[in-house]
């Protein structure tokens, strides 16, 4: 093994339940580059200085031609590239109108408003687990959640969610390599029914508002003026790939290291209020994003004592970093109360996660309602199946063995 195959061996499926032994020794030096020409940043401080440096573009016109790759997700090319694929100032006009109707401080009350009802389908994902004494709960709980949760942050009509679901469970497995051509091919055209469908809900929430963020944007006439169909459409489509993906995995990965760690269980059990310092750990411990796969160098950038070359494919490795000891104490050891957490779960500077709040009320609403529901729960499969996608990474099914369900 050397530094410069490492990632070659992160990325293989055979790695993938537990790929941290390899970035302990990628931290060794923490900027490599690897056989194929790429650089990878694997140490907290670092990581953290590259992702707010602006010689670093997300721009995929920046990068090297044929220097591909795992992405965290494919754009439609049929579509203009989603913020999370653009520098400022191009970035900054769509993510800052994007923004104004989801969250503070021009919506403040917009998530909070809706917590009643995601606690709802929290309930009644509960009620179909009746009589069971084994659950999937990536399938059974985890991945309807998040689709759900992302209709009514959109506003899709209740009618239209289970169409809406299927392009969602469509597009989402074409994130998996393992499905091969057909399986892109599938993906994509999920994706142009889907652009076709929410230009529709578009047009018509420009005309009368309904719920859910799209009638705002469509209206939006703030400093960056209004966005076009299409690029609300790249927007939706990016919050639906990016949120429901790393929800799914933040709450199969939390349930995973509950069951793993059953100390902590037993106390969250009793203080369910654990939840929000337990939430950031997972995130830490267990970040359902594991790197950043898709940036390119600008200019020669001089980083810990090696010059990245501009034009240099780049990859910042967020799990890696998260397990740092010059940042973290004890890094290896899952601890609800760690003092300081400021980990990298979801990225750091202008391209911080756009859907981290929506997906902390998801987990902290899921977490203790499952765990005060389900009786005697044990892993069925350690390590589980695994997504293939190395990127977004999680459990692909998570089987649990149970004694029933409390009452609701």
């Amino acid at each position: 093994m050397t530094l410069g195959t490492l990632f070659a061996q992160i990325t293989d499926y055979a790695s993938r339940a537990d790929p941290y032994p390899l970035y302990a020794a990628l931290r060794a030096s923490p900027v490599s580059r690897q056989d194929d020409g790429s650089y990878l940043v694997s140490t907290y401080y670092e990581v953290r200085s590259l992702a707010n440096d602006p010689r670093l573009s997300n721009d995929l016109r920046n990068r090297t031609p044929g220097a591909d790759g795992p992405a965290m997700s494919e754009e439609d090319t049929n579509l203009p590239p989603s913020f999370l694929f653009q520098d400022p100032p191009g970035h900054d006009r769509l993510r800052n109108a994007a923004m104004r109707p989801f969250g503070p401080p021009h919506s403040p009350r917009f998530l909070h408003n809706l917590r009643g009802e995601l606690a709802r389908v929290v309930a009644e994902l509960f009620d179909g687990l009746e009589g069971k004494d084994e659950i999937d709960v990536v399938d059974d709980f985890a991945y309807p959640l998040p689709v759900t949760a992302i209709c009514k942050v959109l506003g899709v009509p209740r009618e239209d969610e289970q169409r809406f679901h299927g392009w969602a469970d469509t597009v989402a497995s074409g994130l998996d390599p393992s499905g091969g051509p057909r399986g892109a091919e599938k993906a994509q055209q999920a994706r142009r029914e889907l652009g076709v469908y929410l230009s529709g809900l578009i047009d018509t929430k420009r005309r009368r508002n309904g719920s859910g963020i799209l009638g705002p944007l469509a209206r939006e006439t703030g400093p960056g003026g209004t966005m076009s169909t299409t690029e609300l459409v790249s927007t939706a489509i990016l919050l639906l790939i990016a949120g429901h993906e790393t929800t799914v995995n933040l709450i199969s990965n939390a349930t995973l290291t509950l069951l793993r760690h059953p100390e902590v269980l037993e106390r969250f059990r009793k203080e369910p209020e654990l939840v929000v310092p337990l939430v950031e750990e997972v995130l830490r411990y267990e970040p359902p994003v594991q790197f950043i796969p898709f940036t390119t160098a600008l200019a020669d950038i001089d980083v810990a004592g090696t010059t990245i070359p501009k034009g240099a494919p780049v990859r910042l490795m967020l799990a890696s970093a998260n397990r740092d000891p010059k940042r973290f104490e004890d890094p290896d050891r899952f601890d609800p109360d760690r003092a300081d957490n400021q980990h990298l779960g979801f990225y750091t500077g202008i391209h911080y996660c756009f859907g981290a709040p929506l997906a902390r009320m998801e987990a902290q609403l899921a977490l203790p309602e499952l765990f005060r529901r389900i009786k005697n729960p044990r892993l069925l499969a350690d390590p589980p199946p695994y997504r293939a996608n190395p990127v977004l990474r999680g459990p692909r099914h998570l089987p649990v063995a149970i004694d029933g369900l409390t009452a609701p």
